[in-house]
């Protein structure tokens, strides 16, 4: 019976996570920034925008910016007059949630380089784009088609706290390449890893 319920649990939540379509237009949403405003991806044609959702208490999330790994990236997205936009969808009283201040402080801290933090308690667009872990990456091009969706890159797996992340294959520095010279992305789906999003339940 317990086995029963699990699997039912198991599909449920599954299913209670869209997915979106590499290759085609990425959905719309609207959410509030870190400063009180409301900020929407529609807003934003004509610029390639990177999507990646964090939470401060992952140790993945961490080690990119301890590194400086992930304001690397950041700084070579803002070089290219690229969107990068960074999204909390951990629900409230769970890791990873924060208020706006704390999280202008977190960003203050780690001299990061976001063009705005996007807060999503409800995990509604987090689910939309079927969001699963921290980081969970998204590159979408000028004309709004999602082009790349998953891992920021290929150091995941065992030993990852040991590995030289500036020597992983960066698979969104490689994206933003392909997309700035108007090429397909080569890899455009890679399986996402970290820790799982703290939706609300």
């Amino acid at each position: 019976m317990h086995r029963c319920l699990f699997f039912i649990f198991i599909l449920f939540f599954e299913h209670s996570i869209a997915s979106v379509q590499t290759n085609e237009l990425a959905p719309d949403f609207t959410l509030t920034d870190s400063h009180g405003d409301e900020i929407s991806l529609s807003g934003f044609k004509g610029r390639t925008v990177i999507l990646e959702w964090t939470n401060h208490g992952c140790p993945f999330v961490a080690r990119h910016y301890d590194t400086g790994n992930m304001q690397e990236i950041q700084k070579t997205a803002r070089s290219d007059n690229a969107v990068w936009i960074s999204i909390i969808s951990s629900a409230p009283g769970t890791q990873g949630f924060v208020s706006k201040e704390k999280a202008n402080e977190l960003t203050k801290q780690r001299k990061a380089f976001p063009s705005s933090i996007l807060l999503d308690s409800t995990g509604t667009v987090g689910r939309r784009y079927g969001a699963k872990t921290t980081p969970h990456m998204y590159l979408i091009d000028k004309k709004g088609v999602l082009r790349y969706q998953g891992a920021i890159d290929d150091a995941g797996g065992r030993g990852f706290a040991s590995k030289d992340l500036s020597k992983a294959t960066n698979f969104v520095k490689k994206g933003l390449e392909e997309i700035k010279r108007n090429a397909p992305v080569s890899l455009n789906t890679t399986k996402p890893y970290g820790c799982s999003i703290k939706y609300k339940s």
